[in-house]
């Protein structure tokens, strides 16, 4: 039997002078705090050289050496699926996300995530199954397709969500909406709220709305079709359906959109929806709306390099654009 495998981490200042197993939780995510203080009392981590107990807190620029002599016990289910990877390095992961996948396990759907599919991508690129865990930063909608960027390691998680919180990130969408918009461009500068709809959950912008908070979108047009607009929709703020909210607020909601319909009215379930809607769904194999998250820049977690990220409208919305042209 061979050695186990070992890694080696070194200790960042704002986690210094916290107890070794907790510190090793940071860094190996698909391991319970459990397993790892068991892995430690048994002898299996090292500070120079030297076993270390449980107790041991550790201080900034130390090395932790720990040989996994336990598997984790955490790991997602991992499942194969054709990820379509726009960039990756040592820290993290720009994925272009197809429609029809949440982006992380939640409630009874624990499998058929993102996750998941990444889960068995780590699983098969890196040195040992289940060493690195994909730390989702921020989220696009099961229905929304487009770019969004996954951590491997948990410095690069903390300083992104860090990035997300402060707005330092910049995200464009680009939406075919309903109707034909009068201004070539604009922005739409209401708070957002939660809504209870028959049972679901909105969002909305309507004065009695639970929690508002504020909300800011900029939009630009791209193209004008007889009855249907492609817009570029630029978030300033990060509220939940944020997009779709907005552009329904002023009398544009997305093409094959569940919920929002125009000026803040919610969808019954029973809506006839767009005429055009049976044409569309030639193009629309999953449960789909028409949004598509096409450019993301960030400042790297790590190097603090400027990173611009694009990924063209996908085929089910190009051949959505092409029957509107018609």
């Amino acid at each position: 039997m061979g050695r186990p495998y070992c890694v080696t981490f070194c200790v960042e200042p704002y986690l210094s002078g916290g107890r070794v197993d907790s510190f090793l939780s940071k860094h190996l995510r698909n391991y319970t705090d459990w397993r790892i203080a068991r892995m430690v009392s048994a002898g299996a981590a090292r500070i120079r050289g030297e076993q270390i107990a449980l107790t041991r807190r550790v201080f900034t620029g130390e090395e932790v050496t720990i040989d996994l002599i336990e598997p984790p016990d955490k790991l997602l289910d991992p499942e194969a699926f054709p990820l379509r990877i726009v960039f990756e390095d040592a820290w993290l992961l720009v994925i272009d996300k197809q429609p029809g996948v949440i982006a992380h396990p939640t409630g009874a759907m624990q499998n058929g995530t993102l996750c998941n599919f990444v889960q068995k991508y780590l699983d098969e690129t890196g040195p040992i199954k289940g060493l690195i865990r994909p730390g989702i930063v921020h989220r696009l909608d099961r229905q929304t397709s487009g770019l969004i960027v996954l951590a491997k390691e948990h410095l690069a998680h903390r300083e992104l969500s860090v990035a997300f919180q402060a707005h330092r990130i910049s995200k464009t969408y680009l939406a075919i909406v309903e109707g034909v918009m009068k201004n070539d461009e604009g922005s739409i500068d209401l708070p957002i709220g939660r809504d209870n709809w028959k049972g679901h959950v909105l969002m909305s912008t309507k004065a009695n709305t639970v929690d508002r908070k504020p909300a800011k979108t900029r939009y630009q047009v791209i193209e004008r079709y007889p009855k249907h607009t492609l817009v570029a929709a630029t978030p300033m703020t990060g509220r939940n359906h944020q997009i779709r909210v907005h552009l329904s607020s002023i009398g544009h909601p997305l093409v094959a959109d569940a919920f929002y319909d125009a000026f803040g009215k919610f969808k019954s379930l029973d809506w006839p929806g767009d005429p055009l809607l049976k044409e569309f769904e030639a193009f629309f194999p999953h449960d789909r709306h028409a949004l598509h998250a096409a450019k993301l820049a960030f400042g790297h977690p790590i190097t603090g390099t400027w990173m611009e990220f694009e990924a063209g409208l996908p085929g089910d919305l190009l051949a959505v654009r092409e029957l509107l042209k018609k």
